[in-house]
This record gives C-alpha cells, structure tokens and sequence, in this order.
C-alpha cells in the first residue's frame, strides 16, 4: 500500500528533525518511495486543502501551509496509511500528547494547523494527493 504523507513548514525546515522523523518512519516499517522538498504555493495549498474550502480555519491553514518549505513523502509498506496515521497521531497535538505521546504531532506540532504531519486518510485520497503532489 502507498500513502501521501507531508511534514508541514513547522519542522520541515529542521534538518534533525526531520531526520528523526525518517528514522521513526523506517522503524515503522514504511519506505520513502519518493521525497520531494519544496515551497508550496497558495494555489498548489487550495487544490489540496480544497475540502476544508468553507471551513473558518482555511485562510490560516493556506497561510501556514504556503509560509515555508514542507517534505512530501510517497511511503509504502504493510498498511501504509495506518501506519502512518498512527506514527503522526491525533489531528489535535492537545489529544494527541494524551492518547499517543510518542506520535509525532505530540512531540513536535504545536497547535491543530501547526501540527508537523499531514497523512492521508484513504486509498482514494493518497492516490489523489500523491497525484496533485508529485506531479511535474
């Protein structure tokens, strides 16, 4: 199985960080299939944010998401997408450093946009991220 999986401009710009993340990613199981480091733009950011489109939160998440670099990753292994859903942890860093202390979003996000991850949540949603992410 693949999934999408993307460290967000709050540690993406931390080499050690990032760093540690692979490793935990590699522990997990998973593999990088392929990396791609880059600025997103806020266009690129509202096609893949696009179902959160009418959400008060969507102009932060556009600003946040477009403010720095992120690390795309295309990860495959065992059940990729709930491996991966499992290793970043809850959406919320608040719930996820009291249900999974050890995820990545309670170790290194801050807040429910700065929460250092985003993973995809199905099949058909890492086929599409990974399309609209990675294409040339």
């Amino acid at each position: 199985e693949s999934t999408f999986a993307m460290l967000k401009p709050d540690v993406a710009s931390d080499t050690h960080t990032v760093d540690e993340i692979k490793q935990r990613i590699a522990e997990a199981g998973l593999s990088i299939e392929r990396e791609r480091v880059c600025r997103l733009s806020r266009r690129r950011c509202g096609k893949f944010y696009a179902e959160h489109r009418t959400r008060p939160f969507y102009p932060a998440l556009l600003g946040f998401m477009s403010s720095g670099p992120v690390v795309m990753l295309e990860l495959s292994g065992e059940s990729a997408i709930g491996a991966w859903r499992s290793l970043i942890g809850p959406t919320s860093t608040e719930t996820a450093r009291k249900e999974a202390p050890r995820s990545l979003r309670a170790m290194y996000g801050s807040d429910n946009t700065r929460n250092a991850a985003h993973g995809s949540d199905s099949p058909a949603s890492a086929a599409r991220e990974i399309r609209l992410m990675f294409q040339k």
